[in-house]
């Protein structure tokens, strides 16, 4: 049977972080999806065709070495839908501190309760990336921060390019 891996966010923008995550679910999976949330609550920079074409590429460079098929799909929908669609075995979530646990566990517990034949996995990120975070990439961004360890030098100039 195919494992089929999905890694939910907005990716607003993708950062190292998220990269750690996804280089560690190719370990895992035969398939990995990347589902790009519209998420217009969360009010993204980047458009949501922005958000897709710079995981598609940054997702694109990374170290492969089993070959693993990823595919960058948006939704917006509810995830389990979503999951469902993607006829996929495991929700793949990221862990940078004890206060992501606390969401991602509700998040978990009621995910289960809507299909329990989706498993949901937590991968630790880097130490290095632990405290990477979207929203704060933006702001060092536009206050003229140094974003070069946090983000590839694509989404740095992309970055950039917004706040001029």
């Amino acid at each position: 049977m195919e494992r089929v891996g999905l890694y939910p966010g907005t990716f607003d923008p993708i950062t190292m972080g998220h990269l750690d995550i996804i280089g560690r679910a190719l370990k895992l999976v035969d398939k990995l999806i990347i589902g790009v949330a519209v998420n217009e609550a969360k009010k993204p920079l980047f458009s949501l065709e922005e958000r897709v074409a710079i995981v598609e590429q940054d997702a694109a460079d990374l170290y492969n070495p089993r070959n693993v098929k990823i595919e960058v799909r948006p939704f917006d929908n509810l995830l389990m839908h979503f999951a469902e669609a993607c006829e996929v075995n495991v929700i793949v979530r990221g862990l940078r501190a004890v206060s992501d646990f606390e969401y991602e566990f509700q998040m978990t517990a009621m995910n289960e309760q809507l299909n329990r034949e989706i498993e949901t996995v937590f991968l630790m990120a880097d130490v290095q990336h632990q405290a990477v975070a979207s929203r704060l990439v933006k702001e060092i961004a536009k206050f003229g921060g140094d974003i070069t360890s946090f983000v590839t030098p694509r989404v740095r100039e992309k970055l950039l390019e917004k706040y001029k």
